[in-house]
């Protein structure tokens, strides 16, 4: 049977393989959406969603925010973590405490305990929307994994290889679904496809992922 043709809460949480240390966690977030949701509007009051600007001065199609001890950011100087929000001159938001019982439960589901995290990335796809092709490394320490987590409309994530060029796999992610990666895996290319039109009951047309990292 091919579980990722049935919507996670029809059946439960299952894992899918994607790689020797790399998991999804097929509606894993569901439990935890009642608290993330409140968490992610308190984030937001403080530092709103913006779209960064790439350093060869190209627009993101996702918009932005962060919270946690440092914050990913991007602009003409390049990409980097910062302490402060550059739009505020402020912190950072904490990052909420279902945050982070989220992220360290699901790293350590996946085979990955003691995660730290201390970056927590929040990305806001529209319809049409999109992530090229890229490789997390600006974190200091590639020893610990990468959580991320799909809330609102569906999207295909692409999973590749250790070069760009290496073929990339489409993995249909929906609402409360988790992708854990770290280990062998921790480097590998990764992106996602347009966002096509939907609407979700909670979120409305938009899919947030939380993007967990071990920055510093």
């Amino acid at each position: 049977m091919n579980l990722e043709l049935f919507e996670p809460d029809a059946i439960g949480p299952t894992r899918v393989e994607l790689g020797p240390a790399a998991t999804l966690l097929r509606g894993w977030a569901l439990p935890r959406v009642d608290a993330l949701l409140p968490a992610l509007d308190a984030v937001l009051a403080a530092a709103p969603f913006r779209h960064m600007e790439t350093p060869g001065g190209f627009r993101m199609s996702a918009a932005l925010t962060n919270c946690g001890m440092l914050g990913w950011t991007s602009d003409r100087h390049g990409y980097r973590y910062t302490r402060l929000d550059p739009q505020t001159g402020q912190p950072w938001p904490a990052m909420p405490a279902p945050f982070l019982r989220l992220a360290q439960d699901a790293a350590e589901a996946a085979g990955f305990a003691g995660f730290r995290p201390d970056a927590c990335l929040v990305n806001r796809y529209a319809p049409g929307a999109r992530m090229s092709l890229h490789q997390d490394k600006n974190e200091r320490d590639f020893s610990a994994p990468i959580v991320s987590v799909s809330l609102g409309i569906a999207a295909v994530f692409l999973f590749g290889g250790s070069r760009r060029g290496d073929s990339a796999r489409r993995v249909p992610l929906q609402h409360g679904d988790v992708v854990v990666w770290g280990g062998p895996d921790r480097l590998r290319y990764h992106g996602v496809l347009p966002l096509k039109d939907a609407t979700h009951p909670r979120l409305g047309a938009a899919r947030v992922n939380l993007t967990f990292r071990q920055a510093g």
